[in-house]
Parts: structure tokens; C-alpha cells; sequence
């Protein structure tokens, strides 16, 4: 039941339509006593012979009014209980998708989309259950179960009313028992789903490689590995949910022998009459629902309690980057420095950057190059602060980049990354996406400086396209294309174009770099590349070799230097012309 008390918060939030709800429920529960009391009295009316037309008309003209106000209450209760149970699932989600959105890149890399996935989906929909039914449940085994038994101890007989509940504890204790086996168990299948669901997500992500290497039938037999183990947990799980009906009807089944066989005793005896003993059946009977659904609680409220620990530990997940006090909110301009003496990912890890230090004026375009691994993308990030440096410090504007609020900092900035995500929605809102205020000509503009509009308007439906999930429907080109549009029509004051150009051909890489230049006039830029010719006009160009600078000039001087970046170009160089030469002949 710990997982009312976690839940305690939201109750008093809606104590008045809880509060309202329960007071209905229990009335329609002491409602539910007075049909038994009318079988009884008719029982004996027909026991001694005095039943009349007039009195059997008059005592259905009162069940047939009980029974429309027993469902215009049942109504009223379910519209106020599990109208607030859906609510609170709409709050856990929007804090979780809250949470997610505030987390930095480390929280993600550590944990699996399809796992995200379940906490917001499976997890919410059985603590909705428990808050919705699990309440039900609760309140309607005690009202309901306890006005019974005071009516029959009271109305009936005391004696025969505890020799009915003589087996009561045994399903105390049953019910107990299989509520802690079943948390246990529960647990482990909702890991299980999460495990499921992510192997999906990824499935579905991969489907073109998956089928680009014929790995179809391998993707099918590690999906049924998956899909079997959620299966023979969930089994598990619907083992012990099985125990609990059978054992509920055997202990009410022991209540009804004793009840029958005590009260004919009684009613031998002249201490009952069979309209008494009738009516005292009718109501143990009413304690059948109560019965089940006190065992139906324990199931409810196990599986609401591991899902709520899971949402709990993952909400109790602290954000690792947050705003310093008093950080400015002014966005930063693009002056930009950078003394980093070490950066590792996590603490007692090699450092993945040492030793960089450079400074780049508002206005400047600032080239990276280097080979896989050497750093680049992460020397962009830590501008970004998706990672904290420890040792060193980045300057924007002669401040500390940590000095400005996130939302500052990240607002003066646009990215454009290795791994393009496009939206399933048109080709004019994923453009429009960080400026979604912007004109259609302003989009179009947009479209044109990353030399996308020509492609765009041969699609039939031509901005108004929609782009296919993580755009599938789209070239990698393409692709590339629409989010350095997306880029430019937020015109950032610091833009990040992280090999954002390794897509497309050599002229459309041209005409986009020249249209940067002109457009970007008195706006920072930075350009990471494995093709050099994209940062051969860059104002300052750093050479990373495993995240230390071991080069940096202009074009002309790192030519002059002889070292990496001039064999590196002239091989490129040697490699474009080979390639001309193959296409002319």
C-alpha cells in the first residue's frame, strides 16, 4: 500500500473530486444493502402467506428506483475518480518528457531510447490503474465490506456473521503473499518490456542497413529471443494474478458452507426465519466483489508501486548542467576562446581533449580538421555545454560560457549536426522548426542559401512534402541540406556546422560555403570537416590529433607548415582530379 503514500502529493491536489468520488461510492455501496433486505421481507411475506399484489408492486417500484439512482451514482463516481487517475497520467508524462528535455547528452548515452519509451507509456498506464482502480478497489472492499457485515451482524444474526468470516484471515494472509511475489515479478516483466521496446525502436531505425546486409532473418530470431523472454515473465507474472480468484472463491465458498449450514441450525431452532437466513446468503453473496476486489488491490497496487519506483528513479535522475546563480540571460555575441587543459567524458577516463587553445573574433570562421576520433564534434559540444570542462574554460563575450543560462547560450547558437533528424511533418516545417514564426519567402530564402530549393520543388508536392520518419524519404544530401537550412533561417550569432557538408557534392558544397560567407558577414562559424576544401577559406584552422591541437593557420600557412593538413589537402586535391578525369572519359 506504500504506493498510496508516494502518491499522496496528487491526492490533495484533487481531494475534492476524490473526496467526492469516494463519498459516492460509498453510497452506492450502502444503496446495495436494501435489495437483500427486500428479498428477505418478500421471502416471508411468501413464508406466511401474506404476500399481495400491492406489496410486491410496491417493494419493485423501490428496486426499480434503487437500480437508476445506483447507476446515476455509479456514473458520478467513475467520471470523478478515473477522470483524476487520467490526469495524473498526463502530469508523470509531461514531467517525464520535462525531465528528458532538460537532461544533458550523457543521460542519453547511458540509457536506451526504447527503455525512455516504456517508463512513458507501460509505466504510466498501471499507476493510472492503480490511482483510478486501485482507489476503487480500496475504498469499495471497505465500504462495501464492511456495511455488509455490520448489516448482517446487526440485522441478522452476530454469531452466525462471525462464523462466516472465520476464513477471512486465511485470505489476509494468501493475498499478502502473492502481492509480494507478484511485485517482484512484475518488476522484472516491465524490464523486460523496456528491453523489448527498445530493440524495436533500434529495429525500426536500422530496417535500411538491416536489409542492405541480409540480416533479416538474424533481426527476426533476436527479436523472438526478446519477445519470448517478455512472454515467459509475463507469464510468471499471470501465474501468481491466477492465484488470487481461485483462492478468493475456495475461502467464499468455505464462508457460504458454514453460513448454510450454521443458519439452517438456526432456523430449525425458530432463532431465524428463512427469509432472514435468505436475505443473510443475498448479502454474502454482496461480499463476494468486496472479497475480490481486496485481491484485486494487492495485484493493482504491486504492479502500480514497481512502475512508480521506476518513474521515480528515473525523475530522481539530477541534471548534471544547470544554471549557475545569477547567470546572465543576455544570449552571448561571437567573440569565442578557448583554454581547455583536459576534458575526459566521465572522471578517470583519458582525456578526449588537451591542451586547446585558441580565440576567434566575432565574425570569424573557425575550420577543425582532423581524423576520426580526434575530437572535433567534441570540442563543438563542450561551446554548447552538453558536456561541462572542469579543467579550463571557455570565454564568449570575455565571460565564462557556464556564466550565461542555457537557454542564452544555446539561443545565440546553431547546430547543425553529423547524424541529420528530420521530423515526420513537411519539408517547410522541419525548416521552419527553430523559427516556426518564419515566412514562407523567409523559408524558401532559407532553402535556397543551402542550395536545397531547386530539389524541393521537383517533389510533387514541394514544400508541403512530408518527410518520412528521421526523413527516409529523403537523400543523406538532402537530408544534410534541409537541416543547414533549418540552421540558417534561425540566423544564430555562433553557427556549428559539425561535417555537415560530407553529403553533397563538391559544387553544391561550394555554392553553400559561399553563400555562408556572404550571409554570415559579421557572425561567427564553425566548420569541422574531413573534406578540407570546406574550411580552406576559414579564418583560423585547427589540425586535432588525438584531442590536441598539432596544427593551426590560416589555408597559406598550414600549407607552408608541410605537416598534416598539406598532405592531407594535396591528397584530396589528387583524388578530386582523378575522379574528373575518370568521369570525362
Amino acid at each position: 500500500m506504500r504506493v498510496f503514500i508516494d502518491l499522496l502529493w496528487y491526492f490533495k491536489e484533487e481531494k475534492w473530486k476524490y473526496g467526492g468520488g469516494i463519498v459516492v461510492l460509498a453510497l452506492v455501496s450502502f444503496l446495495s444493502l436494501l435489495p437483500p433486505y427486500v428479498i428477505g421481507v418478500i421471502v416471508d411475506h411468501i413464508d406466511r402467506n401474506t404476500l399481495t399484489r400491492t406489496v410486491l408492486v410496491q417493494w419493485m417500484g423501490v428496486l426499480f428506483a434503487l437500480a437508476i439512482i445506483v447507476y446515476i451514482l455509479r456514473y458520478v463516481w467513475r467520471i470523478l475518480i478515473f477522470g483524476s487517475a487520467i490526469r495524473l497520467a498526463r502530469i508523470l508524462r509531461n514531467k517525464l518528457y520535462d525531465h528528458f528535455s532538460r537532461m544533458s547528452a550523457s543521460f542519453f548515452q547511458k540509457r536506451r531510447t526504447g527503455d525512455l519509451m516504456a517508463h512513458a507509456t507501460n509505466d504510466i498506464r498501471a499507476i493510472e490503474q492503480t490511482a483510478g482502480a486501485g482507489v476503487l478497489t480500496l475504498v469499495d472492499s471497505l465500504t462495501m465490506g464492511g456495511f455488509v457485515i455490520v448489516t448482517m451482524a446487526v440485522t441478522i444474526s452476530w454469531e452466525l456473521t462471525l462464523i462466516a468470516l472465520i476464513p477471512m484471515p486465511f485470505m489476509a494472509y494468501a493475498t499478502s503473499k502473492y502481492g509480494s511475489m507478484l511485485h517482484k515479478r512484475f518488476s522484472k516483466a516491465q524490464a523486460a518490456f523496456s528491453s523489448l521496446n527498445d530493440k524495436v525502436q533500434e529495429s525500426m531505425s536500422g530496417i535500411r542497413v538491416t536489409k542492405t546486409f541480409g540480416y533479416e532473418e538474424k533481426e527476426v530470431s533476436s527479436f523472438k529471443k526478446e519477445s519470448d523472454d517478455v512472454v515467459e515473465k509475463n507469464i510468471h507474472v499471470a501465474k501468481v494474478d491466477a492465484l488470487f480468484d481461485p483462492t478468493i472463491q475456495i475461502i467464499v465458498g468455505m464462508s457460504f458452507f458454514l453460513s448454510i449450514a450454521f443458519g439452517a441450525r438456526y432456523v430449525v431452532l425458530e432463532e431465524l426465519t428463512i427469509g432472514q437466513l435468505t436475505a443473510f446468503t443475498v448479502y454474502l453473496g454482496l461480499l463476494i466483489w468486496p472479497m475480490l476486489a481486496f485481491g484485486w488491490l494487492f495485484n493493482i497496487v504491486e504492479r502500480g508501486r514497481a512502475s512508480y519506483d521506476r518513474v521515480s528513479a528515473l525523475l530522481r535522475v539530477k541534471q548534471d548542467i544547470v544554471d549557475k546563480p545569477g547567470a546572465k540571460e543576455t544570449p552571448p555575441q561571437g567573440d569565442i576562446e578557448f583554454n581547455i587543459h583536459s576534458f575526459s567524458y566521465t572522471s578517470g577516463d583519458s582525456p578526449v581533449l588537451k591542451d586547446i587553445s585558441f580565440r576567434l573574433k566575432r565574425g570569424q570562421t573557425l575550420g577543425i580538421a582532423g581524423r576520426t576520433g580526434s575530437g572535433k564534434t567534441t570540442l563543438t559540444k563542450t561551446l554548447m555545454r552538453d558536456f561541462e570542462v572542469e579543467d579550463g574554460i571557455i570565454l564568449l563575450d570575455q565571460v565564462a560560457h557556464d556564466n550565461y543560462t542555457l537557454d542564452a547560450l544555446r539561443s545565440s547558437i546553431g547546430y547543425v549536426p553529423q547524424d541529420h533528424f528530420l521530423f515526420s511533418a513537411t519539408i517547410a516545417d522541419n525548416i521552419a522548426f527553430a523559427n516556426p514564426k518564419a515566412s514562407y519567402q523567409e523559408i524558401i530564402a532559407a532553402a535556397k542559401l543551402a542550395s536545397i530549393h531547386e530539389d524541393i520543388v521537383r517533389f510533387d508536392e514541394g514544400y508541403e512534402t512530408i518527410v518520412g520518419e528521421r526523413g527516409v524519404t529523403l537523400s543523406g544530401g538532402q537530408k544534410q541540406r534541409i537541416s543547414i537550412a533549418r540552421a540558417l533561417l534561425a540566423d544564430p550569432e555562433i553557427l556549428i556546422l559539425d561535417d555537415s557538408l560530407s553529403a553533397v557534392d563538391a559544387k553544391t558544397e561550394e555554392h553553400i560555403l559561399q553563400s555562408l560567407r556572404e550571409i554570415r558577414k559579421g557572425k561567427t562559424t564553425l566548420i569541422t570537416a574531413h573534406r578540407l576544401s570546406a574550411i580552406k577559406h576559414s579564418d583560423l584552422i585547427l589540425v586535432l590529433e588525438q584531442g590536441q591541437i598539432i596544427e593551426q593557420g590560416d589555408h597559406g600557412e598550414l600549407m607552408e607548415q608541410n605537416g598534416w593538413y598539406r598532405k592531407m589537402y594535396e591528397h584530396q586535391q589528387l583524388e578530386s582530379l582523378v575522379e574528373k578525369g575518370g568521369k570525362s572519359s
